[in-house]
Order: structure tokens, then C-alpha cells, then sequence
């Protein structure tokens, strides 16, 4: 058992070791969690977490990368959490060493982490929301998500940043994905990327027309802006850091920014909540309260609506 405490002082004195060691312990599911969350508990809600997802190929590493050193140029302390496809063997990242961020790998002022999936849907590790606590807690500015492009269920991303970036490049069928997927309902700011090849304007003129049709902002309502870049050259990134701003900027005067915080805290207990409760049912097979219900059931005494009521009321009693 390691101490918590001494762990989480570490770690808020930016030790890569002990930040480290604090996500290992959320992802492991440990029964110190509830310890290590408790303890972070007073440490959180500064960091300003931005979202990055799109398709696969549209350069989100890469881009991520970009923006990384943007924001150092700025001498923001910045976290990364790359969620990766599981290893069906392992069950680890299977692009944990992120070739593509090893610039800043010797920057005391950068902690990456790649995190897998583990199967979970939506493109993001179940453990994310804790382990976006811990980099908070680290003394993290910023903390950019990038997704796994999972295309119609990476929309997740929404429901766990401050500010989600979509990204599309030119000759990839993007605006069909979009429009398919539904992430034009959740970007806060859009990026083409590759914007050096041929039909990157045209692909920001498309965007730019399906960000307007059925459009139905008030004024004063946020409208994402475009904006063109090339990753491999880190071109266009300053822009994307002012954009995110300016979102941050509006988010705050409208009371946007602690409404979702309020709502991903919400959905969090949520999930922590039914977690729990389907441990305890799973503990149940075999038991014969539930042998019982499915008795009733199959007499027709009993529908499997009444039955899963009567199954939980039994649970949250005892």
C-alpha cells in the first residue's frame, strides 16, 4: 500500500514519478481510489481541460502535439491525456509511447499519459474523469483529452471538457463523417488540419455551410470559428490557442463554464453510482433473491420491470 498523502504532495510539486503513480492507482481500480479522490478533492477545479477528437488520420496526436508548444511558449503547464485503442492482449494502450509527443518528453512543464479504453465506448477511458483530477491537482493549466477516433461514438469527449475541438482534414470524406456522426453538435472549435493540401478551403467553406443550416443561435451565442492548420509544421496553432480562449472568455461571462463542470461532476457520480450497484448485482449471481424474482417471472406473477424494482429497493436497503 503506498500513502496517499505523500503521493498527492508529490505530485502538486510537479514529481512526474508520483502523478504517475496516482493515475496507475485509478486506473487499477485500487481500493485506495476513494482515498486518493478525497485527498485531490481540495486540489481541483483550475485546469482548464479542451477536448480533442476526429477521425482517424486527421493528425490528433500530431496536432496535439502543436498545441502543447504553443501553450509552453505561453509558459502554461500543460497535461495530456492520449486515450488509445486497448491491447487485446494486454489490455494496455497500444500507442502508450506517443512517438509523435516525444519533443516534450524532457519538459518538466508537459506530463503525458496514454490511457487505454478498455473496450469502453464513446472514445474514452472509463478512468478519465479521475485522471484528469489528478493532473488538475498536479498544478495542470491546461489538460488536453485527445480521443481514440471511433467515429460515431467518439461525441463523448463533449461530456468531459470545458472546450471540445473537432478536427477534419481535406480529401477524407470529413463533412459526410460529421454530418454522420453528429460532432458538429459538439465542437466548440473546429480545425482543418493538413490545410497545406488541396481542398482545405473548400472543406472549411463545406463546414462553415453545415455549421449554418438549421442553425439556431440567439445572439450573443457562441459560434465555432474554423481554423486552418498544418500540425506537421506547427502552423496555425497560436490561432487555435486564441480561439480556445476566447471560448473560455464566453463560457465564463455567460456562466456556461460552471455548468458544465456541474454537469460532468453530475454524470460522474452517476457512473460511479451504477458501477457500484452493478458490482452488487453482478455478487448476486447464484444468490436466491434473484433465482426467486426470475422464478415469479417465468410463472407470470411477476413482470421483469417489477422484479428489477423490487431487486434494487432490496439492495439499497441492505
Amino acid at each position: 500500500m503506498q500513502d496517499v498523502s505523500t503521493l498527492v504532495a508529490q505530485a502538486r510539486e510537479g514529481r512526474p514519478r508520483a502523478v504517475a503513480r496516482l493515475i496507475s492507482l485509478v486506473e487499477g481500480a485500487s481500493p485506495q481510489l476513494r482515498e486518493v479522490m478525497a485527498a485531490l478533492a481540495p486540489l481541483t477545479g483550475n485546469a482548464y481541460v479542451v477536448g480533442l477528437t476526429g477521425s482517424p488520420g486527421v493528425g490528433k496526436s500530431t496536432s496535439t502535439s502543436a498545441l502543447v508548444t504553443a501553450y509552453r511558449k505561453q509558459g502554461r503547464r500543460v497535461g495530456v491525456l492520449a486515450v488509445d485503442p486497448s491491447s487485446p492482449f494486454s489490455g494496455g494502450a497500444l500507442l502508450g509511447d506517443r512517438v509523435r509527443m516525444s519533443d516534450h518528453a524532457s519538459d518538466p512543464g508537459v506530463y503525458i499519459r496514454s490511457m487505454a479504453t478498455r473496450g469502453h465506448l464513446g472514445g474514452l477511458a472509463w478512468a478519465a474523469p479521475q485522471a484528469i483530477r489528478v493532473l488538475d491537482a498536479a498544478g495542470c493549466e491546461v489538460i488536453l483529452v485527445e480521443t481514440v477516433g471511433v467515429g460515431q461514438s467518439e461525441v463523448e469527449i463533449a461530456s468531459q471538457a470545458d472546450t471540445s475541438v473537432v478536427l477534419l482534414a481535406p480529401g477524407m470524406g470529413d463533412g459526410i463523417q460529421a454530418a454522420k456522426a453528429g460532432i458538429l453538435e459538439i465542437g466548440d472549435v473546429y480545425v482543418v488540419n493538413k490545410a497545406d493540401r488541396d481542398g482545405a478551403d473548400a472543406t472549411a467553406r463545406e463546414l462553415n455551410h453545415m455549421l449554418g443550416l438549421g442553425e439556431s443561435r440567439k445572439p450573443g451565442d457562441w459560434r465555432p470559428p474554423i481554423v486552418k492548420t498544418v500540425a506537421a509544421r506547427a502552423e496555425g496553432f497560436d490561432e487555435v490557442v486564441e480561439a480556445l480562449e476566447k471560448h473560455r472568455a464566453w463560457m465564463e461571462e455567460h456562466g456556461v463554464l460552471a455548468e458544465r463542470r456541474r454537469t460532468r461532476a453530475a454524470h460522474e457520480v452517476e457512473t460511479i453510482a451504477v458501477t457500484a450497484l452493478r458490482e452488487r448485482i453482478g455478487d448476486l449471481k447464484g444468490d436466491r433473491r434473484l433465482d426467486a424474482l426470475a422464478e415469479r417471472i417465468v410463472a407470470g406473477e411477476l413482470d421483469p420491470y417489477r422484479a428489477a424494482d423490487e431487486l434494487v429497493e432490496g439492495l439499497t436497503r441492505g
